[in-house]
């Protein structure tokens, strides 16, 4: 009798775990027990004053993360207040937010993670692409965000090259931040010094601490020249470039890019810098939407075996190096390519066959041209920068 696949709609919680769940754990670096000499670890069933809870995240010898898991066929974020209940009957922990003492609650049925920071009320769950690495919530935990919104709030928004509107803007952006948004809209109309206003946002922001790696997301090669020469000249304090104070890492460029008489030698990111940030790093990375998924889904789960513009790819480009504790590109089945930062930049690659064509397939939609308008409602980075047409006034 020949085998039949098995439905994933009779899949069992128990099969989802083992099949899906602790394969994500696994990848994100949460290993079963604790070995030696790791202070990361994860255990199961853990043991709460309101029963066990399915998956405990322990990291420096603390319940840091409740992970509740749900079967395929459920949608996890429901589920998260199963999590937080068994995390306010967590024993002998040093946290305790409001009665929750954990600091991160996860529901998961293998396919969708939901995910809820409860150190602040305001913070609201959403949904996450990938379970956070040991390095990524020990970042969270060291982070003192009350205080670098403190920071920001205190610090006048006086930069002489700016306009009164662009000062406006700031304020709007960094009194949103304060209530916890996450997704935030500027528009503002052509020849209105958008990159400016940004520029001088993201100096703000990582100056307070707020942020320290900051993603500067283009949809054309010309627009990410421009704004590594707004970065380049922006005066961010006294006598004081932008690129003397923080770093700033791009794609590489073509000469025709740049005007003829102008000098700039682009500084290209360090393949450690997207595979595995460290504490210390606080940079900017201009790069094209085209860049970012050559980074993240690997140059031949976009252009096949053939290569970008049809040209074949040379033997000896992949290597086994899995990827260790990064931001970008994690999850279950991915490793990462360390040959290719020489030639194109640090990029991640899908390893399971299955989903090899489907991820071509939605890169390659990813990239075809769209009209002007649909570009912009395409894209969705945290602060939007969209074109507003010039009004008519009727004579």
């Amino acid at each position: 009798m020949a085998n039949r696949t098995p439905d994933p709609g009779n899949e069992s919680e128990w099969l989802t775990r083992k099949r899906r769940i602790d394969p994500l754990l696994g990848a994100a670096g949460w290993p079963v027990r604790k070995p030696r000499g790791n202070t990361a670890f994860r255990t199961e069933e853990e043991e709460t004053a309101h029963g066990p809870a399915d998956y405990a995240l322990w990291l420096d010898e603390r319940v840091v993360g409740i992970v509740e898991a749900k079967k395929l066929t459920i949608g996890p974020q429901n589920v998260l207040t199963q999590a937080e209940r068994y995390a306010r009957g967590l024993n002998n922990s040093s946290f305790d937010f409001d009665g929750v003492r954990c600091p991160f609650l996860y529901a998961t049925n293998g396919e969708v993670i939901w995910f809820h920071d409860v150190r602040h009320e305001l913070n609201r769950s959403r949904q996450v692409k990938a379970l956070h690495t040991p390095g990524a919530l020990r970042e969270l935990l060291e982070r003192d965000g009350d205080k670098a919104l403190d920071c920001l709030r205190q610090m006048p928004h006086d930069h002489p090259r700016l306009r009164p509107y662009q000062l406006e803007a700031n304020a709007g952006i960094e009194n949103a931040l304060a209530e916890r948004k996450r997704n935030l809209l500027v528009a503002m109309a052509t020849g209105t010094g958008k990159t400016f206003t940004i520029v001088n946002q993201i100096y703000r922001l990582m100056k307070a601490g707020v942020a320290k790696r900051i993603l500067f997301l283009v949809d054309r090669r010309a627009l990410a020249a421009q704004a590594v020469r707004a970065f380049n000249s922006f005066d961010a304090e006294p006598n004081k470039k932008f690129t003397k104070v923080y770093e700033v890492y791009s794609s590489r460029f073509q000469r025709e890019d740049f005007g003829e008489e102008e000098r700039f030698d682009p500084k290209l990111l360090p393949q450690g810098y997207l595979t595995d940030p460290q504490p210390g790093h606080a940079f900017v990375y201009v790069a094209t939407i085209q860049r970012m998924a050559v980074n993240i889904l690997g140059r031949q789960a976009i252009f096949g075996a053939a290569g970008e513009g049809g040209r074949p790819r040379r033997a000896g480009r992949s290597a086994e190096r899995p990827q260790q504790d990064g931001h970008a590109g994690r999850g279950a089945g991915l490793r990462h390519d360390g040959d290719r930062e020489k030639d194109h930049g640090p990029a991640i690659e899908p390893t399971d066959p299955r989903g090899a064509e489907e991820a071509r397939r939605r890169a390659r939609a990813a990239l075809r041209p769209l009209p002007e308008d649909a570009r912009l409602r395409s894209q969705r980075p945290a602060l939007h920068f969209a074109r507003r047409p010039a009004r008519r006034h009727n004579k």
